[in-house]
């Protein structure tokens, strides 16, 4: 399960990854990263990562949709350290996704955030 702080709820919050982030596309899922932090900003703590899943009907039905909504969950939460604080990401899964195992799902998510991270980071 992902802790409550590190969750994407608002759609206004997908809407900003999605339409405002950078983008990597891999052959089961698409990885949204929005890095909003402020390279200025004095003092606090800065605000945990977030991340937030889209699985449409077109990956299967509502058993095989949950199933890789909590894989990704599972993965993402995983890496949640890798991510730059403030950070909002959206992974959308591919149709490809309800259909592939848990070793290929964390392939194409490790690929897709090393090149949105320039390098760095996602194993």
């Amino acid at each position: 399960m992902l802790p409550t702080e590190n969750r994407l709820r608002r759609r206004q919050d997908f809407a900003t990854a999605v339409r405002r982030g950078r983008r990597a596309g891999r052959p089961l899922l698409v990885v949204h990263l929005r890095d909003i932090t402020d390279p200025h900003a004095t003092g606090g703590s800065a605000p945990p990562a977030r991340a937030g899943f889209v699985v449409s009907k077109a990956v299967g039905g509502a058993v095989e949709r949950n199933r890789v909504k909590r894989r990704l969950r599972h993965l993402v939460r995983e890496r949640l350290s890798e991510l730059p604080p403030g950070s909002l990401v959206v992974v959308r899964a591919l149709p490809g996704a309800g259909a592939a195992d848990h070793a290929s799902l964390a392939r194409d998510l490790d690929a897709a955030l090393r090149r949105l991270l320039g390098g760095k980071g996602a194993r």
